[in-house]
């Protein structure tokens, strides 16, 4: 078999995973710094994303930049799961969103990338159960974390008076 090119995208399956639901995984070996897909779907604007899934616990949207918009994902990459020991990450390249691989990758292995969620309401609990040895146990940003514990020290203190 004559070996891949280094601009042919990995043949990619989605099936069960361990992590959550459905993953991704590669069929073939993904070298480290190899563009694997994009994350791609209809672009919204969060107004119109909150209305959509509002009372949903799961959405495939991926939020990016500065942007007001957000993808509303459809397509192979949003099987991709949280993992807080990755093996992918995001880049946007002109507000267009692609994973990338950030080591080598072995065929059969599950794509995995951090979400870093952000700007979620307090009440909103994104646990992860990645299973890594340095599980964070959530798949907010550690940006998000903070802010959510400022928030609950602000109401703790507010209830206090």
């Amino acid at each position: 078999m004559p070996p891949k090119s280094s601009s042919t995208m990995p043949r990619l399956l989605v099936r069960s995973s361990d992590i959550h639901a459905a993953g991704c995984v590669t069929l073939d070996a993904i070298p480290k710094g190899r563009r694997v897909l994009e994350y791609n779907g209809e672009r919204v604007n969060k107004a119109t994303a909150d209305e959509r899934y509002s009372g949903r616990p799961v959405t495939y949207l991926f939020g990016f930049g500065s942007s007001s918009e957000v993808i509303d994902g459809f397509g192979t990459a949003m099987f991709i799961n949280h993992s807080c020991a990755p093996n992918c990450e995001t880049e946007d390249i002109g507000g267009r969103i692609y994973i990338r691989a950030i080591r080598d990758i072995a065929a059969n292995e599950e794509l995995l990338y951090e979400y870093n969620l952000y700007d979620s309401d307090i009440e909103e609990i994104a646990d992860c159960y990645c299973g890594a040895p340095k599980c964070r146990g959530t798949m907010y940003s550690d940006d998000e974390v903070k802010r959510r514990n400022r928030v609950i020290a602000r109401r703790k203190a507010a209830a206090k008076k």
